[in-house]
């Protein structure tokens, strides 16, 4: 049901009159935008208009959200003390956490957002504005193209509190009387897109049908057919044949790489039958990589790597843009056209360790070769200790995004030390190995035995290695009040338990009259 609306035009922004007006009549707003640096700037421009709510606890608790904030985090906690936040996937999931609950207790009114948080999170409101109804797209169509309109209504289906709202209100934004005729021919009266079986997906298909073999639900290639013909992916495709044609492709390949194996005919020429009975089963190798749940084709890309360099020292890059190669990896960080020359100067430090061929600049994957390298050059950079700051100017990746790009790199090295183990490569696995220690804590290779002390991080540690405790050694031998001084009383008596010492508590030095924090109790 639509109905007329009138907005009070206080600036020239409709979405920051849409946003004032929300806070007026006292409810809140989703404010839909396509970039996080739209969300960004849409906010900051919103909260400053704000004169009459002031929230310093809330703003303290973003800012401590992260034990070194960075310029998105000031921003976003001056932001948030004026009711008013940013959501994207370069929050923390601290921040995130933070904003979503005070938004539905009701303290923060109006949230600018990327179309994510329409996605899988219980946040209703009164209004959901969707600002951008384009966004820009890579592949087959470059530049900006419209939404679907499946998404255009999980955003709108925001707008309204069940059970404390009557009605809600959704908002497109149209800057011209074509603008708003598009909008309600497409989006409001318009049909939402078909919806397609991930199947279809050759990554998604290649997975999850080594892992059917790998879990023993099917064990024939007819137990193969039968089973895929049942899904929603058959019913669309309506072409049996060639779903069985795509389906031996795939097996083709898996045996190829070595994680299955398919019993032999006897015949040049083999019945229907014969072939429906063929037993398919899991090789030892091809079991770890399904129970790993990662892409076969990117497994045996790891292992080709890993064979291929199991006769040289694997560097830390080397390691790190083995695994940057892979499709789990994307999106990669785009080389904007301004950083292209850096990125170039600095990937001829590396280019000697790249275990990859590189492909010619005309070449169509070129690109996604130099993107590839920006984000291994963001990986080595972490661990060479650069902070998230540096690495938010130097890269434009926020805190949020460097945490999920870190753990989805973490994820693929241990797969590679599990691997390797199982064909052999004890050489490369401890280069792996040590690589990922690095990645897990973000340190250079000399901090790496004093991370092995419960409570020491990458700071505690490069603050005792600077002061000549190198190591575990160093750690024992060390003066409890010297080790206190630097990291602090409580830690140092863990530290010293952890190395088997008995600890006898600091006494205080103070002179007559003097009184201590202790004191004020």
């Amino acid at each position: 049901m639509s109905k007329t609306v009138h907005i009070p035009l206080k600036t020239n922004n409709q979405s920051i009159n849409i946003a004032l007006d929300t806070i007026q009549i006292g409810k809140q707003a989703l404010i839909f935008v396509n970039t996080k640096r739209s969300a960004e700037k849409l906010s900051e421009d919103i909260s400053k208009k704000i004169k009459h709510i002031s929230l310093p606890t809330l703003s303290a608790s973003i800012l401590k959200a992260v034990s070194s904030p960075t310029k998105q985090c000031r921003r976003l906690s001056k932001i948030v003390e004026k009711g008013v936040a940013f959501h994207h996937a370069g929050l923390v999931s601290k921040q995130r956490e933070l904003i979503e609950d005070k938004f539905r207790e009701g303290v923060i009114k109006v949230i600018c957002c990327t179309p994510t948080l329409a996605f899988g999170l219980d946040m209703p409101a009164f209004r959901a504005v969707i600002r951008d109804l384009k966004r820009f797209s890579v592949g087959t169509s470059w530049g900006m193209t419209d939404i679907p309109v499946l998404e255009y209504m999980q955003m709108a289906g925001r707008a309204g509190r069940p059970g404390k709202e009557d009605y809600g209100e959704a908002i497109c934004i149209a800057q011209t009387e074509s603008d708003k005729d598009f909008i309600e021919q497409k989006y409001i009266e318009g049909e939402p897109e078909c919806i397609y079986s991930k199947l279809a997906v050759e990554p998604v298909l290649r997975t999850y049908l080594l892992s059917l073999i790998a879990s023993h639900f099917v064990r024939t290639y007819d137990d193969i057919i039968t089973f895929f013909s049942k899904t929603f992916w058959a019913y669309q495709f309506e072409d049996m044949n060639r779903l069985e044609s795509i389906i031996n492709k795939m097996l083709k390949l898996l045996v190829d790489f070595e994680f299955i194996e398919m019993s032999e005919t006897t015949d040049d020429f083999v019945s229907a039958q014969e072939m429906a009975e063929r037993k398919v089963k899991a090789t030892k190798l091809g079991e770890r990589v399904a129970q790993l749940y990662i892409d076969p084709l990117t497994a045996n890309k790891l292992i080709e790597d890993m064979k291929a360099s199991a006769e040289q020292d694997l560097t830390a890059f080397s390691v790190l843009h083995m695994v940057c190669s892979t499709l789990e990896l994307r999106p990669y960080l785009r080389i904007k056209a301004k950083e292209v020359d850096k990125i170039e100067e600095r990937y001829a430090e590396f280019a000697d360790e790249i275990l990859a061929d590189e492909p010619e600049m005309f070449e169509d994957h070129y690109s996604d070769f130099m993107d590839s390298i920006k984000t291994s050059l963001f990986m080595y950079d972490w661990i060479e200790e650069k902070g998230e700051e540096y690495l938010l100017e130097t890269f434009d990746i926020r805190p949020g995004e460097i945490k999920a790009k870190l753990d989805r790199a973490d994820w693929l090295l241990y797969a590679c030390v599990e691997l390797s183990k199982i064909i052999g490569l004890t050489k490369v696995n401890k280069d792996i190995t040590k690589t990922r220690m690095r990645l897990k804590s973000g340190v250079k290779e000399e901090l790496l035995s004093l991370l092995r002390l419960k409570g020491v991080g990458r700071i505690r540690a490069r603050k005792m290695f600077n002061n000549g405790i190198k190591d575990l050694k160093d750690a024992k031998t060390c003066d409890l009040t010297k080790l206190a001084q630097l990291i602090g009383r409580a830690i140092s008596y863990k530290i010293k338990e952890q190395l088997g010492q008995k600890v006898t508590p600091i006494k205080e030095n103070k002179r007559k009259g003097q009184i201590n924090l202790n004191d004020f109790r």
